[in-house]
């Protein structure tokens, strides 16, 4: 595997009445992609904690958000039958799942965990390289395709570390 492509889920909260309300991808070309989602009127839970993270507000989703059926959509085309990662299979998974179901369709990708792609070595240096990275890339932190990016870099400098393998730093 080269460069692993991760997709992260910002949402309104946690439990079961939450919903995804930011989808970011990092891609393996190097390119990364959001969507801010227009929730529908029967997706009321709202948690100020989350807000208080991703700094995104409900009015703001209601303006700028994308309808379901076209984020849906825009998944499939970008991803294909292709694998995807996360970093919170669990939720992450849920939060796809209740989107797709929404709109009346099935994704064409397959979601994964990123521990599925790991080895312990690069477990072990996970935080410390992670940590790095976002002190480098000054990423804005809890945004979905910040934190995709985040999540792929780390992914990239611990196997470059533990495999002493070298990758291309224009990506990482």
């Amino acid at each position: 595997m080269q460069i692993p492509i991760i997709i992260d889920v910002e949402a309104s909260g946690f439990g079961s009445n939450s919903y995804p309300i930011e989808i970011g991808l990092a891609m393996d070309d190097g390119s990364s992609h959001c969507f801010l989602l227009q929730p529908p009127e029967h997706w009321r839970h709202w948690d100020r904690e989350a807000e208080k993270l991703h700094g995104l507000t409900r009015n703001q989703l209601l303006t700028f958000g994308k309808p379901l059926q076209k984020v849906a959509m825009a998944l499939n085309e970008l991803l294909g039958c292709r694998t995807v990662y996360s970093d919170a299979w669990g939720n992450d998974q849920s939060w796809i799942a209740l989107l797709f179901d929404e709109v009346g369709m099935l994704p064409s990708f397959r979601l994964d965990h990123i521990l599925s792609i790991m080895d312990e070595p690069q477990l072990a240096h996970w935080e410390q390289t992670r940590a790095g990275v976002i002190a480098e890339m000054e990423l804005r932190r809890h945004r979905a395709s910040s934190d995709a990016r985040i999540i792929q870099h780390t992914y990239l400098r611990t196997r470059e570390v533990t495999r002493g393998k070298r990758v291309n730093k224009s990506v990482a």
